[in-house]
């Protein structure tokens, strides 16, 4: 290995104890190729065992709690104790090659395409529709019902430990229902669930409290938690950096066993919001964070040295997404010094040698520029 790689193979040891091998992981990626049943298919579990050999953990892409937050055609669900065989096949073939299988968790909220959830039932914090076009205007949740879908992450965290998981990642990022909810843009709610920033992190620490709760009582002392969210967003009003850096050091405190932000570029800067706007977000996150927990970093991360300028911030973990896509062997290619073997664009003639589903592939070749979100 060449030694100035040398720093991203150190093992790492979360909060509750456990040893992370390095610091590579693989990034939630959406992939709408599972079974029409809401099961994981055989393509989707190979699709993922190609690519854990090398990362210490694989936080899977996102599965819904509740029938109406599925997000995706062809997303596997958590929704139900039915799924819980399924999902224990995509966990065992994960930790089989070595790695730590998280499951990401979430609601997609107004996110959800009409013809997906029961009825057309459009739910969000409130009826701001989504910024694209055809989008449905949502339906405002009551009171009521934010607190039975409190209550799903717990049962959708419950199946996870059941179905052999190591840890479960809630998806508070990509405008999803938990941001949705923090969001002063689709968040105009007058409960207890809106109106100030301190109001508007009520429901996703209510989903964390009750998520640790469910592990204290199904599990032990092993079993991962992590959080992830979006720093900013596009709209005004909407979250802006200031906003998310008070969030975070709240989150900082409530014993996660690690945090993950979600970024398209790890290296982009404040939109507004911080008197520092040539400081990068990771800068002001890991600064407000300090050691409390640990962080993960992601974004068009392609080579050896990308990954290594981003370990030079301080950055704890480093996700992996796109680039496992193109070349599932990128960590064992810098583990064995064949970095410069490394490949960063597809190579549209080997599906099969790349081991991705058919769904998946046919999107990355059909759509230009394409690629699925993290």
């Amino acid at each position: 290995m060449n030694p100035e790689y040398q720093d991203m193979f150190a093992p790492l040891t979360l909060k509750n104890g456990i040893e992370l091998k390095n610091r590579l992981v693989m990034a939630p990626m959406t992939n709408s190729s599972s079974n029409n049943d809401g099961t994981v298919s055989d393509e989707e579990v190979d699709y993922y065992a190609r690519r854990s050999k090398g990362v210490s953990m694989v936080i899977t892409a996102t599965t819904y709690v509740t029938p109406n937050g599925k997000g995706f055609p062809n997303q596997f669900a958590a929704d139900r104790d039915a799924m819980i065989p399924s999902l224990s096949k995509l966990a065992k073939r994960i930790q089989g090659e070595g790695a730590k299988a998280i499951l990401q968790i979430f609601h997609a909220g107004k996110m959800s395409p009409i013809d997906l959830v029961p009825d057309g039932d459009v739910v969000s914090a409130s009826d701001v529709p989504a910024d694209r076009e055809g989008a449905a205007k949502p339906r405002t949740l009551r009171e009521e019902e934010v607190e039975e879908i409190i209550e799903a992450f717990g049962e959708t965290t419950r199946r996870a430990i059941e179905a052999g998981y190591d840890g479960v990642e809630i998806h508070g990022a990509n405008g999803y229902l938990i941001q949705q909810f923090f969001s002063p843009h689709s968040n105009l709610r007058e409960d207890k669930f809106g109106g100030s920033l301190e109001k508007r992190m009520t429901f996703p620490l209510a989903i964390i409290d009750k998520v640790q709760r469910v592990v204290k009582e199904h599990a032990d002392e092993s079993f991962i938690v992590g959080y992830r969210f979006s720093p900013e967003e596009p709209e005004t009003p909407g979250i802006t950096m200031d906003e998310t850096l008070h969030f975070v050091d709240v989150l900082a405190d409530k014993e996660l066993d690690y945090l993950h932000v979600s970024l398209m570029d790890f290296f982009s800067k404040p939109r507004r919001g911080v008197e520092d706007l040539d400081k990068t977000r990771i800068a002001h996150l890991l600064e407000t964070i300090g050691d409390r927990v640990p962080l993960i970093g992601v974004g068009s991360i392609y080579t050896a040295e990308d990954a290594k300028l981003a370990f030079n911030t301080g950055i704890p973990l480093l996700a992996l997404g796109r680039e496992l896509i193109i070349d599932p062997d990128w960590v064992q290619k810098v583990a064995e010094g064949r970095e410069d073997e490394i490949v960063t664009e597809i190579d549209k003639e080997k599906q099969e040698e790349l081991v991705v589903p058919g769904p998946l592939w046919n999107n990355i070749i059909n759509t230009p520029g394409w690629f699925p979100g993290v």
